[in-house]
């Protein structure tokens, strides 16, 4: 098959590509990619093109045998926030655990505080940085959660910087709803009627601006019950806002289940995850979302169950679960590495897991995560002799450029 078709607007030829298509490597040798109207119009071998009788696009790009992967798909981040936890930090490794920092005023609490005292053009400021680094190592696509404003105004001020950041940035932003992340402080004691004023007030007010793509909710024994989860689940749907959930990753509290009746984008953390959870998540097509950062941060020793996953064919994602408290991640290579160290990930999982996995996470995997004709033309040239330099190599980053909808964005002396 040879080019026939009229110019494409920009090609990339004599590349590796991985395409990550049904989440394996699917290796193309000297590879080529024709991008047009910032999707990707053909893809082959760089021999196909060169028979073309024409001129075969407006810019041709020499990757000179650099690696093409499909850009990374951040699909759980706390992203906006002000303040600093380090203190917390400081204080698990003298013996705290999460509940204790909690206990004491820290923790979610103490973000909260810092969040709402932030004007919005602090806030952006703050994340602009952090999203300019995350291009920077290759994530094309970003979930942002609210959750640290935990009243209508400051999480509405919250999804409006994901707005703005949208809107500044060329990565694409899924912006996700978490008001049900802890109880605020003006509520305590009185979680149920919290619960009210998220259904009452706060959902139908996030539905009314349009700024949010989907629900979250931290059902745990120091956020909310099965039952409190449950209600919140059943007004997002009646309001048709897609699901998901953090899950599972204190203890097994049957959350998981109840997450796939509601036909959940996603669970997320799964430490805790029992076989009968896997099994109503695989039956539901609920991705499961692994974030290694936290385990890490965290010390914790109960791993998410894997195997099991694996073998009921439940597509797991990763990412980096960015936030003050729990996850200072800011690196997607990181977390792939952590992926295959601390849950027995291969390689090739672990950049499924942080590519297409991460996609269908965010329900995004028709439009991203790998690359096949017809997606958007979003991916990362790098510098690197295998994919699985990507888990293997730590502390260096190897980004040579960042594509974002067909346009070079980012290159190794920054962004464009």
């Amino acid at each position: 098959m040879t080019h026939t078709q009229a110019p494409w607007d920009i090609v990339f030829i004599h590349a590796d590509i991985a395409t990550m298509a049904r989440g394996r490597y699917n290796i193309i040798k000297d590879g080529a990619i024709g991008v047009a109207q910032k999707k990707i119009q053909w893809i082959g071998t760089s021999d196909k093109l060169q028979a073309s009788p024409g001129p075969i696009a407006d810019e041709i790009i020499d990757c000179t045998g650099k690696w093409i992967l499909p850009g990374f798909v951040d699909c759980h981040t706390h992203l906006i926030w002000a303040g600093s936890r380090s203190n917390e930090f400081e204080m698990r490794l003298s013996g705290a655990s999460y509940e204790d920092i909690a206990k004491q005023g820290g923790g979610i609490a103490a973000t909260v505080a810092a969040v709402r005292e932030a004007s919005e053009d602090r806030l952006f400021n703050i994340a602009s940085r952090r999203i300019n680094h995350f291009i920077s190592r290759g994530t094309t696509c970003v979930e942002i959660k609210s959750g640290y404003g935990l009243d209508l105004e400051n999480e509405l001020k919250m999804l409006a910087v994901a707005d703005r950041l949208a809107q500044r940035f060329p990565l694409h932003v899924s912006p996700t709803f978490l008001g049900a992340h802890a109880l605020p402080p003006e509520y305590k004691g009185r979680a149920d009627d919290y619960v009210d004023l998220i259904i009452n007030t706060m959902l139908p007010g996030i539905k009314n601006q349009g700024i949010a793509c989907a629900v979250d909710v931290f059902c745990e024994s120091i956020a909310f019950s099965i039952e409190q989860t449950k209600r919140l689940f059943t007004a997002a749907t009646d309001l048709g806002l897609p699901v998901k959930l953090h899950a599972e990753q204190l203890s097994d509290s049957g959350s998981a289940a109840l997450a796939a009746q509601f036909n959940a984008l996603s669970c997320d953390h799964l430490e805790y995850l029992s076989l009968d959870g896997a099994k109503a998540m695989a039956h539901a097509g609920v991705t499961a979302v692994l974030l290694p950062g936290a385990y890490y941060m965290l010390k914790e020793t109960q791993k998410p169950p894997v195997e099991d996953l694996i073998r009921l064919r439940v597509p797991m994602a990763l990412a980096t679960d960015l936030n003050p408290g729990t996850s200072p991640v800011h690196d997607m290579a990181t977390v792939m590495n952590m992926g295959c160290v601390l849950f027995g990930l291969t390689c090739e999982q672990a950049l499924a897991g942080a590519t297409i996995n991460g996609a269908k996470a965010l329900g995004l995997d028709k439009q991203k995560g790998s690359l096949e004709t017809g997606k958007d033309a979003d991916f990362v040239l790098w510098d690197i002799d295998a994919p699985a330099d990507l888990s293997y190599q730590m502390g260096i980053c190897c980004v040579n450029k960042v594509v974002i909808a067909g346009k070079i964005t980012y290159n190794s002396h920054g962004l464009t």
